[in-house]
C-alpha cells in the first residue's frame, strides 16, 4: 500500500460477562441446596482442590452433580500448583467431559482455584460461562471479585492471565470457620488493605474489635466480608481492566509479589507478604513526605497487633543473597510498570490513595 493506512473498526468486546450477580448465604448447606448450581441444560465442570473436595458438604454436592451428568476436576492445593500445567489439566478435563462454549466452569475453592478456573473458562473455546464459590476469606473479599484470572509463570506472580469476571458468585461466610489460622490471617491482610483504601468503619472494627475478629465471630465476619465485597465491586464496576483507580487495589502488592517471587512461590503465605508490603508502602509514603509519621505508625500498630512483620527485612528473606537487589529485580518484572521506574500504590492517609513511579535508590531505603 506504499505508506497508506487502513483501519478495521470493531465493536467493543466486553471480557467475560456484562454483569456479576453476588449472593450471600447464611451457611454452607444453604448455599449448596439453594444456589442454582446444577439446573438448566448447560453441562458443568466443577473445579476444586484436594483439600476442599474432602469437606463433607462439598463432597456430597460433587457426588450428586456427577450423578446428574456433570463433571469435576480436583487440582492440587497451594500456590506452587498455580501453574500453566494445572491450567492445562483443567482444560483437558473440560475436553474429556465434552464441554462447549455454552458450558459452565464452576470454581469451588480459594484464590488459586478461583484464578485457575476463571483463566480456563476465559480461554476454553474462546470463552465459556464462569461461576465461583470462594471458600477462603481471601477469595471472598478479593480473588473471586472483579474478573482477574491467571497463573504464575517463570517464578513471577500472575505473569499470564486475562480479565474475565464470573457471571455469578455465591458466598457462604461459614467456610471461614474451617480455615487454618494461617489461611484466615492471609485473608485478614486483604481485609486490612481494603479498609485502608475505602472503609474507615471496617478499619475501626479491626483496631477496636480484634478479639472478636480473631475468634471468628460469625456475625462480625459476615458483615466484614459483605463490606469488602461492596467496596471492591464499586471499584471494578468502574474500572474492570485496571486503566485507572483499580490499581489502588494493589496497595502493598508490588512489595508482596516481589517477596513471594524471591523466596520461591508458595514458600510464604500471600497474606503475610501483603501485610509486609502494606508496611513497606506506608514507610515509603512517609519518607517521600506524603503521609505523617502518625499515620505510618498507626498502620504499623495494626500490623504488629495481628502478628505481621513491620521490619525492613522479612525473616523469609534469610539466606537470600543480596535481598534488596533481588527484590528490586523482581519488582521490575511487575506487570503494572510502564517505565524502568517501579510503580507503587501510596497513601497520604486512610482512604487517600494514589500511584507513583519511584526510583530504585528511594525504594532501597525501605528494604
Amino acid at each position: 500500500m506504499n505508506g497508506k493506512a487502513f483501519r478495521i473498526s470493531y465493536e467493543s468486546v466486553h471480557p467475560g460477562t456484562a454483569y456479576t450477580d453476588i449472593t450471600f448465604y447464611n451457611d454452607i448447606d444453604s448455599l449448596f441446596t439453594e444456589a442454582p448450581l446444577c439446573g438448566g441444560s448447560a453441562k458443568r465442570l466443577y473445579v476444586t482442590d484436594s483439600h476442599i473436595a474432602h469437606l463433607g458438604a462439598v463432597q456430597s454436592f460433587l457426588n450428586k452433580a456427577e450423578k446428574n451428568g456433570h463433571a469435576s476436576v480436583i487440582i492440587r492445593q497451594g500456590e506452587i500448583y498455580k501453574t500453566a500445567e494445572t491450567l492445562c489439566t483443567v482444560l483437558q478435563a473440560a475436553l474429556n467431559a465434552g464441554l462447549n462454549r455454552t458450558s459452565v466452569f464452576t470454581g469451588i475453592g480459594g484464590g488459586v482455584v478461583c484464578d485457575i478456573c476463571a483463566f480456563a473458562a476465559s480461554v476454553f473455546k474462546r470463552g465459556a460461562a464462569l461461576e465461583l464459590i470462594p471458600t477462603t476469606l481471601l477469595a471472598m473479599v478479593d480473588a473471586a471479585i472483579g474478573g482477574k484470572t491467571g497463573c504464575d509463570f517463570a517464578n513471577y506472580k500472575n505473569a499470564i492471565g486475562t480479565f474475565y469476571p464470573a457471571r455469578r458468585i455465591y458466598i457462604a461466610s461459614d467456610f471461614v470457620q474451617s480455615l487454618s489460622e494461617q489461611e484466615f490471617k492471609s485473608g485478614l491482610a486483604e481485609v486490612f488493605k481494603t479498609a485502608l483504601l475505602y472503609d474507615k468503619h471496617t478499619l475501626r472494627i479491626l483496631t477496636e474489635q480484634q478479639k472478636s475478629v480473631c475468634s471468628r465471630d460469625k456475625k462480625l465476619l459476615s458483615f466484614i466480608i459483605q463490606q469488602c465485597v461492596k467496596a471492591k465491586a464499586a471499584v471494578v464496576e468502574q474500572d474492570l481492566t485496571e486503566r485507572s483507580h483499580r490499581a489502588h487495589l494493589n496497595l502493598g502488592h508490588t512489595f508482596a509479589h516481589a517477596l513471594e517471587s524471591v523466596c520461591g512461590l508458595g514458600k510464604i503465605n500471600h497474606g503475610e507478604a501483603v501485610a509486609w508490603g502494606i508496611g513497606r508502602a506506608a514507610q515509603l509514603s512517609f519518607i517521600l513526605g506524603y503521609c505523617s509519621a502518625q499515620y505510618r505508625d498507626d498502620v504499623f500498630s495494626v500490623l504488629a497487633s495481628y502478628g505481621w512483620c513491620t521490619e525492613k527485612h522479612h525473616s523469609a528473606l534469610d539466606g537470600i543473597e543480596n535481598p534488596v537487589k533481588a527484590l528490586l529485580n523482581a519488582m521490575k518484572q511487575d506487570k503494572k510498570n510502564s517505565t524502568n521506574r517501579i510503580r507503587f500504590v501510596l497513601q497520604r492517609s486512610v482512604c487517600s490513595t494514589f500511584t507513583e513511579e519511584i526510583d530504585d535508590t528511594t525504594v532501597s531505603q525501605v528494604l
